[in-house]
């Protein structure tokens, strides 16, 4: 069982971890065993499906994880939640965004970093079995649940004690133009092409979208990406329009569960405006390490031992159940 410390919540790495870049490589080095999920399909109003993966042991308490860019529930930082989590009697609901679930989603359009509306429908499917839920989301999952507890706001469901947003690119705008930054041309180089790989064969499904090959092909970053696809398959006028309108720092004032959001100062794929120091909610902390990289917070070489970020999680969530 996870042992719970006040006094050793501070993150202290060792030196190693000191290196933002490898904190945020080294967790993808992890080797942890295959966990069988039960997969739920959740089929939506609009004609297209959302797959759930379930760790399920007959708990009254569910944690919801919403994964990253380009993620989904096989993610390492999503399998080390459940592994430290259902030793701790919670359910755990490892959401797949729409197209990462490893099957194509039926639509043009599939998920975005403010895509609240399939996090309600989510919510509402599976709350009835439950008596509390907490939900914990990473990177761009951090800035959809912090979105969704703002706009909600007193209406959110009563069950839902508690809010986790880890490495948040809380200014969308900021996070895509620092990711696109010459120090990180390779993260910039990996997302895009598993962006552009879902993107082609959305194309060839949908022939009169309106993008070509070439098009697609002289996508070079996640702005000309999200002006390209992202915008216009979502309703918003451009990339900027798009990250104006689903950054998550503005719905902070709005939150009415309590709400952690926890982003290293080194982390590489946020900049300075991701950090909303300035945003004041007495329901919403905020907590900068000097380290940890994004979605890291390593501190040991041994992946069943590496759970600081888990152990802090769970202090959060005990202490507002």
């Amino acid at each position: 069982m996870i042992k719970n410390n006040p006094c050793r919540m501070i993150y202290r790495p060792s030196f190693i971890f000191k290196s933002g870049h490898f904190n945020t490589v080294f967790r993808t080095l992890f080797v942890f065993p295959k966990y069988k999920y039960f997969r739920k399909r959740i089929n939506t109003p609009d004609n297209d499906f959302i797959d759930l993966d379930l760790a399920c042991s007959g708990s009254k308490k569910l944690i919801i994880i919403v994964h990253g860019l380009e993620g989904s529930s096989s993610s390492k930082y999503v399998l080390s939640n459940v592994i430290n989590f259902e030793k701790e009697q919670y359910d755990i609901c490892a959401i797949n965004l729409r197209g990462c679930s490893g099957e194509p989603n039926m639509l043009y359009s599939s998920y975005h970093s403010g895509k609240t509306d399939d996090l309600d429908l989510i919510i509402n499917n599976i709350e009835v079995d439950y008596e509390e839920i907490y939900l914990l989301g990473y990177s761009l999952g951090g800035n959809l649940v912090t979105k969704y507890g703002g706009e909600k706001s007193d209406a959110i469901n009563s069950k839902i004690k508690a809010i986790i947003a880890v490495s948040t690119p809380a200014d969308l705008m900021n996070s895509a133009l620092e990711i696109s930054k010459p120090k990180n041309y390779l993260y910039n180089q990996l997302f895009l092409k598993s962006l552009k790989n879902k993107l082609r064969q959305k194309i060839n499904k949908f022939p009169r979208c309106g993008i070509s090959h070439r098009d697609l092909e002289n996508i070079s970053s996640l702005k000309q990406f999200d002006d390209i696809y992202t915008s216009a398959a979502h309703g918003f006028e451009d990339a900027e329009d798009y990250w104006k309108k689903n950054s998550c720092k503005q719905f902070i004032s709005g939150l009415k569960v309590p709400t952690l959001m926890i982003n290293a100062i080194d982390d590489p794929f946020i900049g300075k405006k991701c950090y909303p120091y300035s945003e004041k909610n007495n329901f919403f902390t905020l907590e900068t390490p000097r380290y940890g990289g994004h979605v890291g917070f390593n501190v040991s070489f041994d992946s069943l031992k590496n759970n600081w970020l888990e152990k802090r999680i769970l202090h959060f969530i005990e202490k507002n159940n």
